[in-house]
């Protein structure tokens, strides 16, 4: 039984034995290639999340109504990117084993491989959705192979050919690329196809998880990140691409690299408490279908 945080999340108040969804933080940028600070992401989250309304006029949906348990972030050694790992996919596998839903804020974009791997070894088959700037496919960055430009190589080594779904992608040196062409499923710069790949993972009844690195939105919405890419999707589009996503077997989800003090107006911090509350919301809602 997992305790509540001392500062929760807007609305997700329920308590551990009655939730859903359980949110878990992994405040932890130590592989970050430019621009550190992704660590104080999920705190800044929950912190500002009290400038939002628990309603969405989006969806005519409120926090109020679902069973959302903050669990709060994981004590991380900042030393070891595998000892973080370890630690988060405990999480999830708890989260998991308790038939819960785990719901991962990050932190840069390797804390997704944690989640992942708890996430693949319970639901074979499992398929990602991937939303960033970046396409993450290399084999290593600077020798390193647990990276956050790697974690989508590492992912595609559990989950294999064609079950990673990418979208947005609009960076990545020429072998990425390349490697994408042949091993996974890639939509650069936008949300074009994605209707049509869920409408086929629905169909095929599949196990689906969601990554969303919040640098898919454009800098002039979205400017408090660690790796800025010009050429990004509007906020509107993010939202109608989530609603679309959780029409599938959502079992997993994360939103990751706010990095809040590289934005001092605060606005990309709002930014990601929103995408929070309508992501919740769009799970809830077709979990209650």
């Amino acid at each position: 039984m997992l305790k509540p945080n001392i500062e929760n999340f807007i609305g997700c108040d329920c308590d551990y034995e009655h939730a859903r969804i359980v949110l878990y933080g992994a405040p932890f940028d130590s592989t970050t290639s430019f621009r550190p600070g992704a660590r104080f992401g999920p705190s800044a989250i929950r912190h500002e999340s009290f400038g939002l309304e628990t309603y969405s006029p989006y969806q005519d949906a409120d926090l109020t109504d679902c069973a959302v348990f903050d669990s709060g972030d994981l004590e991380l050694c900042f030393g070891s990117a595998q000892t973080a790992l370890e630690d988060i996919e405990a999480r999830a596998v708890h989260i998991l084993q308790d038939g819960k839903f785990p719901l991962l804020l990050g932190g840069e974009h390797l804390v997704t491989l944690g989640a992942v791997r708890a996430v693949a070894n319970r639901h074979p088959g499992l398929h990602i959705i991937h939303f960033d700037a970046h396409a993450d496919l290399r084999d290593d960055y600077l020798g390193a192979k647990l990276s956050h430009a790697c974690v989508l190589r590492r992912c595609h080594e559990l989950v294999g050919d064609r079950h990673i779904h990418q979208f947005c992608i609009r960076s990545g040196d020429r072998e990425e690329f390349r490697f994408a062409g042949e091993h996974t499923d890639m939509h650069p710069f936008g949300f074009d196809g994605l209707e049509e790949t869920v409408a086929v993972l629905v169909e095929q009844k599949v196990p689906v998880y969601l990554t969303i690195d919040l640098d898919c939105l454009d800098p002039s919405a979205f400017p408090g990140t660690g790796t800025p890419e010009a050429g990004g999707v509007g906020f509107l589009q993010l939202l109608k691409a989530i609603r679309t996503v959780c029409t599938s077997h959502v079992v997993g989800a994360d939103i990751n690299e706010l990095a809040p003090s590289l934005d001092p107006s605060g606005v990309s911090t709002a930014t990601a408490c929103k995408v929070l509350r309508e992501l919740i919301l769009a799970l809830h809602t077709a979990d209650a279908k």
